[in-house]
């Protein structure tokens, strides 16, 4: 992801379908994802809190705290590394090892905002697809970054949503690749019209990735 953390292994075969989609269109599919988790409703947060936690071998690995301050830009990070506060608008390379975990721990929190937030993405639509763990039902969006942007320019992810245009389960390919890996998106929690999706499993059902003490606090 733009700034990963990845799991190899899962071959994808990519289906042509109909022309890109840009997130700039209110009206794109896109943003009805975006939308759905409450994208309208962002301009009412003051700050966002979470724990990121990531499970290996039925083994926590890997937890780290962080404090985002919309109104202010400004991000607070305490992990086992290393603690640390920084404006998103005057980052320095003494704060960039943080600022890509940050990124990274972002996306797989709030990527629905993303494709309301992100400019320099195109997205394909292939409609009627199961989705690779639970064979749902379900629209696959490709989403493809260009070669510009980010820590990892021309990352791509595959959406899975549901009618309701909720996403079910995501693969991210590193470079647009063909290899990547599933997982489900779900205890999908409501902070006051703001939908966040908490864990996320493996086809097996272990949960490797997940979130506590989410907080949405509103202006």
């Amino acid at each position: 992801m733009k700034n990963s953390f990845v799991f190899l292994g899962f071959l994808l075969i990519l289906i042509s379908s109909c022309s890109p989609e840009t997130k700039e269109s209110e009206d794109s599919l896109p943003m009805k994802v975006a939308k759905a988790y409450g994208f309208d409703h962002l301009d009412e947060v003051k700050s966002i809190s979470y724990t990121w936690n990531v499970r290996r071998d039925s083994a926590t690995v890997l937890v780290r705290d962080w404090a985002w301050d919309l109104d202010k830009g400004e991000v607070s990070y305490s992990g086992q590394d290393t603690t640390a506060t920084y404006l998103l608008a005057n980052k320095t390379e003494a704060v960039e090892s943080v600022d890509q975990k940050f990124i990274n721990d972002k996306y797989w929190l709030l990527f629905p905002f993303q494709l309301g937030w992100d400019e320099g993405y195109e997205a394909e639509i292939i409609e009627n697809q199961r989705s690779p763990i639970n064979a749902d039902p379900t629209t696959k969006i490709i989403i493809r970054y260009n070669d510009s942007d980010g820590y990892t320019p021309g990352d791509a992810y595959d959406i899975y949503i549901d009618e309701n245009h909720m996403i079910k389960e995501w693969v991210f390919r590193r470079g647009d690749g063909p290899e990547g890996r599933a997982f489900t998106w779900e205890n999908v929690a409501d902070f006051g019209n703001i939908k966040i999706a908490q864990d996320h499993r493996l086809e097996n059902g272990e949960k490797i990735i997940w979130f506590t003490n989410v907080e949405v606090v509103k202006k």
